[in-house]
């Protein structure tokens, strides 16, 4: 998508985690598998587990809180809810419809969207796309997961990957040239039986047989998956600078999707960019699929180390397969 100049962009942002804390060691106790192996294949040390009496919505809830009051808005404000999750808290109603009576956001629609690790990408796409036709004003877009819930803790290549956490943005008008200056999105279907949740849906509802087989969890064919990150997040990356006219060496920062540290270094390589550039924050967190994002661009930002006028990408691949990218300039 080639962007004009109406300023639209990110108002303010906000992230939950969970306080329970599950480390590599702590791991060990569990499945065949140590510190040093994890650390060295995925660059994860430890990840968040919510607590057993909350779910999706309470992390979208609290992440979305904050985005909200930094944004400088109230509640009322707020015109969109979107919900980007592979986690929800039921499949009706929405996540986002719970998120809306949480907050008390009585002028907003609201709705989920489900596009993976790449739902966040997806969510700026809609979130945009809605407040430039004129639609909407004020979007609050989150990418919420309790990935653990459905995670196979005797699968030693997969349950050390995942944790839970949410990460919210509002959307609204900024100063002409700010803000989202281009995005890119892409799919390819024929990967998506690299990475599912075999059961629970209408093909394959729940049953004694489907539980009893373990497929209710997270599967992932790990090579096969690896192998389309490295390939599109350097090429989505390109993209959306092509489209703004822009080199890497006008890049600020890069927030990556939080999987896996060796794909984020590969990435980083073929792009050409210093370390300090990435920001990398999935040693404490692991993979939180859409919350990964909006998480790492949050504490980026809390910390200082992105600033105004700083050119900022946002990359991400999922399952599906699905890939996007949105190069901004911070304005806040």
């Amino acid at each position: 998508m080639i962007l004009n100049n109406k300023g639209i962009g990110i108002l303010g942002t906000g992230k939950y985690v969970p306080e329970k804390v599950l480390t590599n060691h702590d791991l060990e106790k569990m499945v065949d598998t140590n510190d040093e192996w994890i650390r060295t294949r995925t660059g994860i040390s430890e990840r968040r587990i919510l607590e057993d009496d909350k779910a999706t919505s309470f992390m979208a809830t609290e992440a979305a809180r904050k985005a909200i009051e930094d944004s400088g808005l109230s509640p009322e404000d707020i015109d969109l809810i979107i919900v980007s999750t592979v986690t929800p808290d039921m499949a009706f109603p929405s996540t986002a419809c719970l998120v809306q009576d949480n907050l008390g956001c009585t002028n907003a629609a609201a709705f989920d969207l489900e596009a993976a690790c790449s739902g966040f990408l997806y969510g700026l796409s809609m979130a945009y796309g809605q407040i430039f036709a004129g639609l909407v004003k004020n979007v609050l877009l989150i990418g919420a997961e309790a990935l653990t819930r459905i995670t196979d803790w005797t699968d030693r290549n997969t349950c050390v990957l995942f944790g839970d956490g949410a990460g919210a943005a509002v959307l609204g008008e900024v100063p002409e040239g700010k803000g989202i200056l281009a995005l890119n999105l892409g799919a390819d279907g024929r990967g998506g039986k690299y990475l599912t949740q075999p059961a629970g849906g209408s093909l394959m509802p729940a049953t004694k047989e489907s539980v009893e087989n373990r497929m209710h969890y997270i599967r992932m064919e790990g090579n096969e998956v690896f192998k389309f990150a490295v390939r599109t997040m350097a090429d989505a990356s390109m993209n959306v600078l092509e489209k703004a006219n822009m080199e890497i060496s006008d890049v600020d920062f890069l927030v990556p999707h939080q999987a896996n540290i060796r794909i984020i270094n590969s990435s980083r390589k073929k792009l050409k960019l210093p370390k300090d550039k990435v920001v990398v924050n999935l040693n404490k967190y692991g993979n939180m699929s859409s919350a990964s994002i909006p998480v790492a661009l949050d504490e980026a930002v809390k910390e200082g180390r992105i600033d105004n006028n700083d050119n900022v990408i946002l990359v991400g691949f999922g399952g599906g397969l699905t890939w996007g990218s949105c190069l901004l300039k911070w304005h806040k």
